[in-house]
């Protein structure tokens, strides 16, 4: 188990350091902000759909590691999915993060977003997993307000 643990803190390390799609999108559709107060984490998600499938997605923002690289791995698994397919993830992720999902490996609908399973042992770090996330569904059901953890 603890060789399986540290390749998930290097996974999360990797894209809180390096984090990906980390840019403003100019031709995005929808932009929601999220505020996580508790400790500060800051995160605007930018989408831009055609039709009903996410065509790009991106963020800007800071917090800490798990809140970068939640965002980073969220959105590289969420380009090209449809918006149901988003919000079924969105679903499946905080299951999982909030300990309410078994982690079953690579083979499942979350596939590497699974290293973030041992959130779960950590309540006050769900609110930085999931921020994002948040900020994600508002965007995709049109609530385009500012989400916040609280």
């Amino acid at each position: 188990m603890g060789d399986l643990r540290d390749l998930y803190q290097e996974t999360i390390l990797d894209h809180s350091r390096r984090p990906r799609n980390f840019r403003t999108l100019a031709d995005a559709d929808r932009k929601v902000e999220g505020f996580n107060p508790l400790c500060g984490d800051r995160v605007t998600v930018f989408v831009s759909l055609e039709g009903d499938q996410v065509k790009d997605i991106s963020f800007q923002g800071s917090g800490c590691a798990i809140s970068t690289a939640s965002a980073s791995m969220m959105t590289e698994k969420l380009k090209g999915k449809t918006a149901e397919e988003a919000l079924s993830l969105f679903e499946g992720f905080h299951a999982l993060v909030t300990g309410k999902h078994e982690a079953r490996g690579n083979g499942s609908e979350l596939g590497k977003l699974e290293v973030f399973s041992g959130v779960s042992e950590f309540p006050i770090r769900v609110k930085c997993a999931t921020l994002a996330w948040h900020a994600l569904k508002a965007a995709l059901t049109g609530a385009e307000q500012t989400v916040s953890t609280e």
